[in-house]
Parts: C-alpha cells; structure tokens; sequence
C-alpha cells in the first residue's frame, strides 16, 4: 500500500477525469458520500455503482492500495484528518490562498464532471416542452431553490413565455389544479423530497401537466418528473445545498435558455438584445437615469434657495 503525501479524497476528485468509465463511477460514489464508503462492503460499492466488484477492487488498487480493507482504511483516517466540517477539500490549518485554490478546484472539478454526464437530448426534449408550453410554473422550496426559480421565471419572461415563480405550499397547488395538459410545472429542488411540493407535482401531473424536474438523480421528485434534468455534485460538508450545488443548477438554466431561445428563433434573440439596450439606457443603474436624480436634487435644491 502507498502512503501518499496527499489525502485520498482529494486524489480521487483530482484522478476522476482520469479512470476508466466503471473506475469513475466507484469514485464518484466515494466522493458522493465518503462516510458512508468507508463502512460499506465491496459488494455495497459494487451495487451503489451498478459495476462489478473486481471493478471495485481495481479502483482501489489502482490508487496504490493492495486491498479493499487498506483503502477503507486510509478514506477513514483521511476522513479524520479533513476539514470535512469545513469544506470537504480544506485542512483547519491551510492558508488563505490554499483555501481559495482548494475551494475553486474543487468547483471546477464538480462542473467539469457535470459537462461530462449532462444529457444534451434531454435539455433539447425540456426546451421543446417549454416553447409549446401555455404557462410555465416555477415551483421551489427553500432559499437555494427560490433563488433559481425566480432565476428562471425571469430568464422565461424576457422571452415572452408566459412564467411564474411559485413558493407557497397552497398557490403551488392551485397552480397545479389549473395548469393542465398545455402546462408545464417546472420543479427546482436539489434535496427532491419536500412533501408539499411533491405533492403538488404529483397533482399537476395527474391534472396532464407535463412535470419537469431539477434535482439530483434518485430523489422521490425524480421519480415523479416526466422530464428529469439530474444535478449530482459532492455533498457540502456544512449546507444542505452548497455552492456547487448552486453553480451546477445555475449552468443548467443557463444552456436551457440557450437552447430554448435557438427553437423560438432570431426573433426571441433580437427581443433578448432590446431588453439589454433598454435596461443599459433606462434602468436605475444607467448613465440616463442618474442624470435624472442629480437635475431632479438640483431642482429641489433651487426650490429651497427661493423660499429662502
């Protein structure tokens, strides 16, 4: 058995681009849940990652542990030594600039595996549903995923889809009562498994709504969902929902709109330049509108000099 200088999780999510497709499907497991690995049984890691058990052994030993039990050991006693309360990539004593680099890594080798194993067919099946759609509504539970509803509802309604961004428990069901089969309920939820909202899923898919999911894959929401656009990144040592988390869901939108836009044609794109050019020239941060402020001060400043 090696004795690397570096931890074996972070050669795991350094190597992972690297190993052979089955190999990588064991890695990603591990890093998924590394607590959980170290307890599990070859066989356990075989079926969590739907490959062989001599595929598990070969990933060990392709990291320089001449067993199953050596690896185990040595993710444990680098499970003990992480600053996994932190960030699973930090150690308590590292730099400022160590943890900028470790953090930034790690979110770069999360998005670079989600490029990998993102279904481009499925973006392209859910950006179709969404241009048929009559109105699409965007339901979410919590602070992350209001965010990236509210995100999405706004990025919709530049290009005159017809969109709403729904939080409450009792407006997302009677959004799903009146969707019906023209509608879409687009539902945004990493963690997948909050009952009012699955439920309201649920309804707006039994009322012919075509349901769409984001979340991470084998999630209760998942399984409802017509169409599935499955995030998985590392857990957060701290958040339910970290920042990669964050990163990951706000990507998926982002080639979604761009994909929705390309099927609605120019005509969306050159409404998508006016909008810009609007906001730059008459929205509360442009160059027009504080002028605006400033002559409307001097004004009241005058007002004031001839009262006096």
């Amino acid at each position: 058995m090696s004795s690397p200088k570096q931890g074996l999780l972070q050669q795991l999510r350094e190597r992972l681009s690297e190993l052979p497709q089955a190999q990588r499907k064991v890695a990603q497991g591990i890093l998924e849940d590394p607590r959980a690995a170290a307890g599990a049984t070859v066989e356990q890691l075989a079926q969590a990652a739907q490959v062989s058990m001599p595929t598990v052994v070969r990933t060990c030993r392709g990291f320089g542990y001449g067993s199953v039990r050596d690896f185990m050991l040595a993710l444990a006693q680098d499970l003990v030594v992480s600053g996994s309360h932190l960030h699973r990539s930090v150690s308590p004593d590292d730099s400022a600039q160590q943890v900028a680099s470790k953090i930034i890594h790690a979110a770069v080798v999360s998005l670079t595996d989600l490029g990998r194993r993102i279904d481009a067919d499925m973006i392209d099946r859910v950006a179709t549903r969404l241009a048929q759609a009559r109105r699409i509504d965007c339901y979410s539970v919590g602070a992350a995923s209001t965010f990236m509803a509210n995100e999405l509802q706004s990025r919709l309604f530049r290009m005159g889809r017809s969109a709403n961004a729904i939080f409450d428990a009792h407006q997302q069901l009677v959004s799903a009562s009146t969707l019906g089969p023209d509608g879409v309920a687009f539902v945004i939820s990493h963690v997948g498994s909050m009952p009012y909202t699955l439920e309201a899923a649920r309804f707006a898919r039994s009322q012919g709504a075509t349901v769409v999911a984001l979340t991470q894959p084998d999630t209760p929401l998942a399984q409802i969902a017509d169409l599935l656009l499955a995030v998985s990144v590392p857990p957060d040592a701290v958040m339910r929902v970290g920042t990669e988390a964050y990163l990951a869901h706000l990507l998926v939108i982002e080639i979604l709109m761009v994909r929705l836009a390309q099927q609605l044609g120019p005509q969306v794109t050159h409404g998508l330049a006016q909008f810009k050019q609007l906001l730059q020239k008459h929205g509360f941060d442009s160059a027009e509108y504080a002028g605006f402020t400033d002559s409307g001060a001097d004004h009241v400043s005058d007002q004031r000099k001839d009262k006096t």
